[in-house]
């Protein structure tokens, strides 16, 4: 690995006349040539850089501390930095170690300091360290308030409140969490009456989960494409470049999203056959 320890405090970004960024230090040499669509600093010691159409991590003086090849980046409170292309999403730090490794097809901010993981359809929680809180094994995890986290497993619903401390904070061996007087354990059925309502899984059944896949699968499409692209605030409609992406890029959004077991109105049905079985 390079010398991540080099400071970017005093760095001053350029630009090109082909409007590509380089670094230039306090005493006005340049240290990075201008080559780079993005240059976004990164705690105090790299850069989130995009090449062509690739995100990557460097130093102020353009040492790759992860080469340029994901085509998604994601800077995180202002210190850590996500990477990935579709299934293989990673948090990294300012010096390019792995927080989470790039095995996840979703990574995401929840309160008390943890993110949210998603593998094989599963999520689970891991903290800011790396630690996995909660293994890969549940069918949907949210947090409707900082100090309360709804859990699906197995088709049943359960909520977990902390009633003391001002962020939520699992506890290391979560298998004692109903034995922890901070916490509040309960289950809870999320709309009966409507689960209720299926007694058998039709044609209208399916029809419906391909519909409803429609509307994710364009919108995470038409991110991917804006990356690609290198767009902050300027549509990638005004671009002819993306359109011959989009309808390979679609279908394999589509696909994904038609796969998901835990997604559309068929998620149900199998809740209440899960709960059976058990």
């Amino acid at each position: 690995m390079a010398n991540a320890e080099l400071s970017n405090v005093g760095m001053k970004v350029i630009e090109n006349d082909k409007s590509l960024f380089g670094l230039e230090n306090s005493e006005g040499i340049v240290t990075v040539e201008p080559e780079y669509k993005k240059l976004i600093r990164l705690g105090n010691s790299s850069w989130i850089i995009q090449k062509k159409n690739k995100y990557g991590l460097m130093d102020s003086d353009g040492n790759f501390l992860i080469k340029p090849k994901y085509r998604h980046v994601d800077r995180i409170l202002g210190k850590y930095v996500k990477f990935g292309n579709d299934f293989n999403y990673g948090v990294y730090d300012e010096k390019g170690d792995a927080i989470l490794p790039p095995e996840y097809s979703s990574i995401n901010l929840l309160f008390g300091g943890m993110f949210l993981t998603c593998k094989n359809y599963k999520y689970g929680v891991a903290d800011f360290k790396g630690n996995i809180l909660l293994e890969n094994k549940f069918d949907d995890i949210y947090m409707p308030k900082p100090n309360i986290m709804r859990l699906q497993y197995n088709g049943k619903w359960y909520e977990v409140e902390q009633a003391k401390g001002e962020a939520f904070v699992l506890p290391e061996n979560i298998k004692d969490i109903e034995n922890d007087g901070d916490f509040g354990v309960s289950s809870f059925i999320s709309s009966p009456a409507a689960a209720s309502g299926y007694s058998a899984i039709t044609f209208t059944d399916y029809l419906l989960k391909l519909i409803s896949s429609i509307s994710p699968a364009h919108e995470e499409t038409i991110d991917e494409l804006m990356f690609s692209q290198g767009a902050d605030t300027v549509s990638i409609f005004m671009r002819l470049s993306w359109l011959p992406k989009y309808p390979f890029t679609y279908v394999k959004k589509y696909y994904y999203y038609v796969r998901t077991p835990n997604n559309g109105p068929l998620s149900r049905v199998k809740d209440t056959l899960r709960q059976k079985m058990n």
